[in-house]
């Protein structure tokens, strides 16, 4: 439906390679032309030639050992930034073709024997999972800094396996950065974790109330968790334990549940993330939380999977289709110039288009389903900066799915969290317009000691 709607170009169409503006020249060559005498000189004919250089560099350090007239001996020690038996180069290289291009640990075994390189297969896995703390800390930032200013985030998640076991990927993106995480939990509970970061306290303040009264909960239960209100719990035990002295009955695993979603939620407002933030989903109900949209290309999707048994049904599924078109057309159109009063229009609209009783049982069903969701579909109209898809976010966990496709699961916690924050900051630094080689090598040192890439939590908060 999005790709159906969108306005055919008006030009030729073509457009440049991504390497068009990125070429700096390294070495300048000029040639001398054989003329006659009396030639004018009328300049030069330049040609771009480009070639890429890739040798292994094996270096053997001789360190002097000297033993002083007291015995004791003293060794060289060695260069500043040389650790262990590789390089950062090697481990940039290897990054980058596992994550960018998405080249298993054998073939990049083989092909860095290849070059002249000899490392083993566990060695190159070392490489990729082991010393990036410094990458995880700053994808933590990047998550925090996208959750503070950001209109919008959009969300989504894919099955993955960890140490054998079925897991979920969560996305959590915006339009200038992305994050995944992987758990085993696909709750709401789970989600709003992710969403607190780091931070492992739970709140009691306004947020948490208003969160509560939303939910089945008694009115008794609530005015026992009304004296907490202002405090801060700094771990799950001691969230457990006032709980009890409250009265409050932790061993009812849903009441329980609520309880800690609505503590959790507190303590995303008590850091002042997601303050005026939109979460777009694909309807899934863990994601159902702040101000909630719906994807518009979701919810066409339900009329595809209908099943008419008969020529008339299928006429009209058809017909609900193009008047659906028709009217995601429409708002894509007024989101590139919103006008006040048009709203109230698109109110109608929607009414008319999913009010409708067609006698194709079904098909009623979904769309009396779909109109219960109104203002959660039309909160593009309060929020013209929202998408009204998630398409973002399936993109995004695209790179997760060719990763499981490749390398199936991860067995180690430190493979997992290699995977999630290495694949986050390359589709970042995709956002930002960075090069994710030349940011790897950056944050490796090889560019010197001051790095020439500033954080990625302050790009991603600069408008």
């Amino acid at each position: 439906m999005e790709k159906a709607t969108q306005s055919r170009p008006t030009g030729s169409g073509r457009r440049p390679g991504r390497g068009a503006k990125r070429d700096r020249v390294t070495r300048e060559v000029t040639i001398p032309a054989d003329v006659p005498p009396g030639s004018r000189f009328k300049g030069y004919k330049t040609v771009v030639h480009r070639d890429l250089v890739l040798v292994a560099e094996v270096v053997r350090y001789k360190r002097e050992r000297w033993v002083t007239p007291e015995g004791q001996t003293i060794i060289a020690p060695l260069p500043v930034g040389i650790t262990g038996r590789f390089g950062p180069g090697v481990r940039r290289f290897c990054l980058a073709l596992h994550l960018q291009g998405q080249v298993t640990t054998e073939r990049l075994t083989d092909l860095l024997n290849g070059i002249g390189l000899s490392i083993s297969k566990r060695e190159v896995v070392r490489l990729l999972t082991s010393g990036l703390q410094a990458f995880a800390q700053e994808d933590h930032a990047v998550l925090h800094a996208g959750l503070v200013p950001s209109p919008y985030l959009t969300v989504d998640d894919t099955g993955a396996r960890h140490t054998r076991r079925p897991a979920v990927t969560t996305q959590i993106g915006g339009e200038r950065f992305c994050v995944f995480r992987t758990s085993r939990s696909k709750s709401r509970l789970n989600f709003l974790a992710l969403l607190r970061g780091d931070c492992d306290d739970y709140v009691v303040n306004e947020a948490t109330m208003d969160y509560l009264r939303r939910q089945p909960v008694e009115g008794g239960v609530i005015a026992r968790l009304m004296p907490l209100q202002g405090k801060v719990f700094g771990s799950q035990m001691e969230w457990l334990e006032h709980l009890l002295r409250c009265s409050i009955n932790i061993f009812d695993r849903t009441l329980l549940q609520t309880l800690n979603e609505a503590a959790t939620w507190g303590a995303i407002r008590h850091h002042g993330l997601l303050e005026n933030t939109v979460v777009v989903s694909d309807d899934a109900g863990q994601f159902r939380v702040a101000q909630h949209a719906l994807c518009w290309v979701h919810a066409e999707r339900h009329l595809q999977k209908l099943m008419p048994a008969s020529p008339k049904q299928a006429q009209v599924v058809d017909l609900v289709r193009q008047a659906i078109w028709c009217f995601y057309r429409s708002l894509k159109l007024w989101k590139q110039s919103p006008t006040p009063g048009a709203e109230a229009l698109f109110r109608r609209q929607f009414d008319r288009i999913f009010g409708q009783r067609t006698g194709y049982k079904d098909l009623d069903e979904l769309l009396a389903r779909l109109a219960r969701r109104k203002s959660e579909l039309l909160r593009v109209l309060e929020r013209p900066e929202i998408p009204l898809h998630t398409n973002a976010s399936e993109n995004d966990l695209r790179a997760c799915v060719i990763k499981r496709k490749i390398s199936g699961g991860t067995m180690s916690f430190d493979g997992r969290v290699a995977r999630d924050v290495m694949l986050g900051l390359l589709k970042t630094c995709r956002k930002l317009r960075l090069s994710f080689f030349a940011y790897l090598g950056d944050r490796l040192g090889l560019h010197g000691d001051q790095p020439r890439i500033p954080p990625l939590a302050v790009l991603v908060t600069q408008a």
